[in-house]
């Protein structure tokens, strides 16, 4: 008696299931990601070389010793968290968001104090922002 050798199937594996839930995950999150929008701070940088401005006598300046230490209008600060500075930058203005803003901190300044005056005053509403410079060494004054 003859027997038919029955045909034997090739084993694979159907990719295309696959492929589909890959595209389908893709879409997911291509749809469900939100897209945030980062805030922007404006800043007046002063040229380095000009004339002396006139300190207005409502002004707000931040001091950023070496050490990141911080003081508001002359005043020292517990500690150089930004809350604590947010604390005394709102005394001083009493809400005055408008009021102009000078930073001024030492050249041995870590830059992370500095971005934290910035963003503390940004988190506020202060735009009016300036970093005092000074002129290097040899410069004439242009007078």
């Amino acid at each position: 008696m003859k027997f038919r050798r029955q045909r034997r199937e090739e084993v694979g594996i159907n990719l295309t299931p696959l492929i589909d839930v890959v595209f389908l995950l893709l879409i997911f999150f291509m749809v469900s990601t939100t897209f945030t929008r980062e805030t922007q701070l404006n800043i007046d940088l002063p040229e380095a070389e000009g004339k002396l401005a006139d300190p207005s006598p409502n002004q707000i300046e931040i001091l950023i010793d070496e050490q990141g230490g911080y003081r508001v209008n002359g005043q020292g600060l517990v500690d150089n968290r930004a809350r604590t500075l947010q604390a005394a930058i709102y005394k001083l203005s009493a809400g005055d968001t408008t009021l102009p803003m000078i930073i001024t901190a030492d050249a041995q300044a870590a830059h992370q104090y500095v971005v934290r005056a910035m963003d503390a005053a940004g988190q506020m509403g202060f735009v009016h922002l300036s970093i005092t410079t000074r002129q290097p060494e040899g410069a004439d004054s242009g007078d």
